[in-house]
């Protein structure tokens, strides 16, 4: 399993490979979130795939959250519902 340290976290990768698709230099489900929301995504705010997959970027399985302890408490819950 790979790790990588940021902002003195340890983060481990899931060894998939997961990459975004980029589009004019940004990911392209944030262009797609901004699009729905009608303006920039803010400073902060996450953009979640409902379905848990980062490659469905329709509009209806984008969620924006407001931080990224928030989509931190959905991963919580959701893996809760599933144990």
């Amino acid at each position: 399993m790979e790790s990588r340290i940021k902002r003195g976290n340890l983060l481990r990768g899931r060894g998939e490979g997961k990459t975004y698709t980029k589009c004019l230099g940004k990911h392209e489900h944030r262009l797609v979130a901004e699009e729905k929301l009608g303006r920039p995504l803010r400073k902060g705010e996450v953009v979640h795939h409902i379905d848990g997959d980062y490659k469905n970027n329709d509009p209806n399985n984008l969620m924006i959250l407001p931080s990224q302890r928030e989509h931190v408490k959905l991963h919580s819950v959701h893996k809760e519902v599933i144990l």
